[in-house]
């Protein structure tokens, strides 16, 4: 993904909820500050893998899903799917999260040797500032939703699962499985319910791109509003 492709797409996003760019270019700074290039080879074993992304959403921790994380070559979580799936004794390869939840899974994870993708954006300075610093630098992979600048890197996505599935096309995975993703989860708050929206719009983006179909799309994908994607959608 170039940043060129994701721009105008965030744009839609930030004009969706009202975000605005200088609070994003001011959190990638300071995650720029406080971490060092990551090394791409720490996850070199995503390449022609299927990778499952593992929502958080409460199907997850059902046998079929947990199944299907244990099953496949490699597990990128979102959040807190990598406590739910530590807990059922799977381990994670990565993890994707913005630090809004789990800090202590993420300092964990980093000192265990496992590579956690930290998302910097204008909501959340203070959990950066507090949380990275005390992160085993080398398995910090820090990213951003505008411009890539040092060592922050942009591989497209909007929440912390979405941007997983991103972030493992971008590393070369064969095959894509989705556990733990539940779009009309009614327990969450209508804030929520429109990130899911266009996590479901980027999911469709990105399985376009590569030429796939995901099965967490199946049956959904005529109510898919595709406006704000790129025209090669239309």
């Amino acid at each position: 993904m170039e940043f060129d492709e994701w721009d105008p797409v965030y744009e839609a996003i930030r004009a969706d909820f009202g975000y605005g760019r200088a609070g994003d270019e001011r959190a990638r700074d300071v995650l720029a500050s406080l971490t060092d290039e990551f090394d791409r080879t720490r996850l070199s074993s995503v390449r022609d893998a299927t990778v499952a992304i593992a929502g958080a959403g409460p199907s997850l921790e059902t046998d079929a899903e947990l199944e299907r994380a244990r099953t496949a070559d490699v597990v990128v979580a979102a959040s807190t799917a990598a406590d739910v799936l530590a807990a059922r004794g799977i381990e994670v390869d990565c993890m994707v999260t913005d630090l809004d939840k789990n800090p202590e899974t993420v300092r964990r994870l980093t000192r265990d040797g496992v590579p956690v993708a930290v998302h910097a954006h204008g909501d959340n300075v203070p959990a950066v500032r507090d949380i990275v610093p005390d992160c085993a630098d080398e398995f910090v992979l820090p990213t951003t939703q505008v411009e890539p600048r040092g060592p922050v890197r942009n591989f497209g996505g909007f929440t912390d699962g979405d941007r997983a599935a991103f972030l493992a096309d971008h590393f070369g995975a064969g095959a894509l499985v989705f556990v733990g993703w539940d779009f009309d989860d009614e327990s969450v708050d209508s804030a929520k319910a429109r990130k899911l929206e266009w996590a479901e719009r980027l999911l469709y983006w990105l399985e376009t791109r590569r030429n796939d179909r995901f099965d967490v799309l199946d049956g959904r994908r005529d109510g898919i509003e595709t406006e704000a994607l790129p025209v090669s959608l239309e």
